[in-house]
């Protein structure tokens, strides 16, 4: 079986809490190559900076990147997504990881995790990953927590807190781990084709969760827990200091 897939890292210069964010500097790099480098070591035979902005295409193509200029309009990174594999002709079997461009410290690691188990699971749409949760932290709405069944296939995505644990003194429970989904996914090319054509559903527009319109629709998501966990991503200027602080300089 073949693990070949591709990456596109989404990237806008807008941003209504740190604007031009992208090409925000980490140590002498601007952090959207910061992401491309991670991208790269991640065994993908093909690394795409998606953007519609001239100022990060031009910064992409001076460190080497290729990329693909989108339009503005895009609501989200899955919309621009969808531009880029019409435009590249990819065809429906081939994965794709849409890798957000605010995130520099993402581990390589899992990038090649989430496109392998979709390789591996032909059955699903898509695949995504998570991290274990605090229970303390469970009922954090800026948290988003899944549910997986038997054969590793999503349920229910929630900013709410799930599973709601009726009685937390029975053993079993105690050994319950709650689940932080991570906004990495793998995606088939042939989702992404009829994306743009889906309705959004209610659930969707009520929790602000792009993922619960795939499954409204009958998608089957993947889902397993990460192999490494991410640093944090990056989307205020308090954000970008912890980032520069996690990062060797000569880096």
């Amino acid at each position: 079986m073949t693990e070949d897939f591709k990456i596109v890292i989404p990237a806008r210069y807008e941003s209504s809490r740190f604007p031009g964010k992208a090409l925000a500097d980490i140590h002498g790099k601007p952090m959207i190559q910061r992401v491309y480098e991670a991208a790269t070591e991640a065994g993908a035979s093909e690394v795409i900076i998606a953007t519609d902005s001239t100022m990060i295409g031009m910064a992409a193509e001076d460190f080497g990147a290729a990329v693909c200029m989108t339009l503005e309009e895009h609501e989200s990174g899955t919309d621009r997504l969808c531009e880029v594999v019409e435009k590249l002709g990819w065809q429906d079997q081939t994965v794709v990881v849409n890798l957000q461009g605010d995130e520099p410290l993402t581990p390589p690691a899992i990038i090649k995790q989430v496109a392998v188990n979709l390789i591996k699971n032909p059955e699903a749409d898509c695949a995504t990953l998570y991290t274990g949760l605090a229970a303390e932290d469970a009922a954090d709405p800026h948290i988003v927590k899944v549910v997986a069944d038997a054969n590793g296939f999503a349920m229910y995505f929630s900013r709410s807190v799930i599973p709601y644990i009726r009685d937390p003194d029975d053993a079993a429970v105690a050994r319950l781990m709650y689940k932080r989904h991570l906004g990495l996914y793998a995606y088939k090319v042939g989702l992404l084709r009829v994306f743009r054509s889906m309705k959004h559903s209610e659930l969707e527009m009520a929790e602000k969760l792009e993922q619960l319109r795939l499954m409204w629709h009958g998608m089957k998501i993947h889902v397993a827990q990460a192999s490494s966990i991410p640093g944090h991503g990056i989307d205020t200027p308090e954000d970008l200091e912890r980032v520069r602080a996690a990062i060797l300089p000569n880096a």
